[in-house]
C-alpha cells in the first residue's frame, strides 16, 4: 500500500467519523428535547390537525386497524394515543419557523433519528409474546433491523400480511433466494401462493434458517405430509435432512432436486455391477444400452425413493 493509498483512506475515515458524530449530536439533542416534553391535553386531536391525509405522512389509516380501535386495552389508541408509541408531543405541535424543522419526536422507520434501539423497545413493549421472544440476539436485531423496516403501521393493511407485498419485502434484501424463485421448478412463492413467514419466523427462532419447526424435515413433511414415515424400509437422506436431494426455494431440475438422476443417486451411490453407470457422450450409460436408464432413470425401478412399507421393499422397488 503506497503513501497516497494511505492518505485517501486516511480522509475517508476522517470524513465517516465527522458524519456519524454530527448524526450523534444531533440524536442526544433531539433525545434531551424529547425528555423535556409534555404530554398533549388532547392527544390524537392534536396531531390529525397536520396528520390528515394530505400531509407527508398521514395517520388516518390506522383507525381501521387494532392499533386505532379505543375500545381495546390492548391498543395504543386506548391510552396515551399516538403519544403511546411517539412519545410526549411537547412542541412538536408547533409550527416550525420559516427554514427551521419542527421540534423532534420519537419517529420509525429506517431512515428516523431515533435509535433503533429504541424504536424496537416501542414495539417490543407490547409485541413481547412467545412468538418473538427470539427477536433479541437473531440475525435481524443483530443487523440494527428496526421493526418499521418490514412494517407500516399507518395504513389499513400491514404489507406483511399480504403474501405479494410481504414476499417482495423480503427478497428486496435476500437477493439469492429471489433469484431461486425464478428457476423452473420452485416453491409457489413466485405466484403469491405462499409466503416467506409460513416456513420461516422472521422475529426469530432458535432454529437454523429462522425456520418454525424444530428440524427442516418437519417443516416439510407439515404440506408433504405423504413422505413422513416411520417406514418399514427407510431411505437414509430422507429421514436426516431433506435439504440433501432438494433446493428449498428452486431448482433447475425438476421436484426441486439438486441434480438430475442417476446423477444425484450417484453422489452416494456407487455404480460398479449396476446398470445405472455414469452417461457417456452419446447419451447412454457406458457398457450397455439399458432402457432403464432412460426418462427417470433410477427411479424407473427405485419408486419409492423416499421409503417403503412393503415387505419386498427393501431396495425402495414397490
Amino acid at each position: 500500500m503506497n503513501d497516497h493509498t494511505r492518505l485517501r483512506l486516511r480522509l475517508f475515515a476522517g470524513v465517516i467519523s465527522l458524519l456519524l458524530a454530527s448524526s450523534a449530536v444531533f440524536a442526544d439533542e433531539a433525545t434531551t428535547k424529547k425528555k423535556d416534553a409534555k404530554f398533549s391535553k388532547k392527544g390524537a386531536d392534536t396531531c390529525l390537525k397536520c396528520h390528515d391525509e394530505d400531509n407527508e405522512y398521514p395517520v388516518l389509516p390506522i383507525f381501521y386497524t387494532k392499533h386505532g380501535e379505543r375500545n381495546d386495552g390492548r391498543s395504543p389508541m386506548a391510552t396515551l394515543q399516538c403519544e403511546t408509541c411517539h412519545g410526549p408531543v411537547g412542541k412538536h405541535k408547533k409550527k416550525a419557523k420559516k427554514g427551521k424543522k419542527k421540534a423532534p419526536i420519537r419517529a420509525f422507520g429506517p431512515k428516523a433519528w431515533t435509535p433503533p434501539a429504541e424504536q424496537n423497545a416501542v414495539c417490543l413493549g407490547c409485541h413481547s409474546d412467545h412468538n418473538r421472544l427470539n427477536w433479541t440476539g437473531g440475525p435481524h436485531e443483530s443487523t440494527a433491523m428496526v421493526c418499521g423496516e418490514c412494517h407500516v403501521i399507518h395504513t389499513r393493511r400491514d404489507p406483511m400480511r399480504v403474501a405479494d407485498s410481504q414476499n417482495e419485502k423480503c427478497q428486496s434484501c435476500h437477493l439469492k433466494q429471489k433469484a431461486e424463485f425464478q428457476r423452473t421448478s420452485v416453491h409457489p412463492v413466485r405466484f403469491d401462493k405462499m409466503r416467506c413467514s409460513q416456513c420461516h419466523n422472521p422475529h426469530g427462532t432458535f432454529n437454523d434458517k429462522l425456520v418454525k419447526t424444530a428440524t427442516k424435515n418437519e417443516l416439510c413433511y407439515s404440506c408433504h405430509a405423504e413422505k413422513r414415515g416411520p417406514k418399514l424400509w427407510e431411505h437414509a437422506p430422507v429421514i436426516e435432512d431433506c435439504t440433501l436431494c432438494h433446493f428449498p426455494h428452486g431448482s433447475s431440475h425438476n421436484a426441486l432436486l439438486k441434480k438430475t438422476p442417476p446423477l444425484l443417486c450417484q453422489s452416494c451411490h456407487g455404480s460398479a455391477g449396476h446398470p445405472s453407470v455414469a452417461y457417456t457422450g452419446d447419451g447412454l450409460p457406458s457398457g450397455t444400452a439399458s432402457p432403464f436408464l432412460l426418462s427417470k432413470s433410477c427411479l424407473n425401478c427405485h419408486s419409492q425413493v423416499h421409503g417403503s412399507n412393503h415387505p419386498s421393499g427393501v431396495k425402495l422397488l414397490r
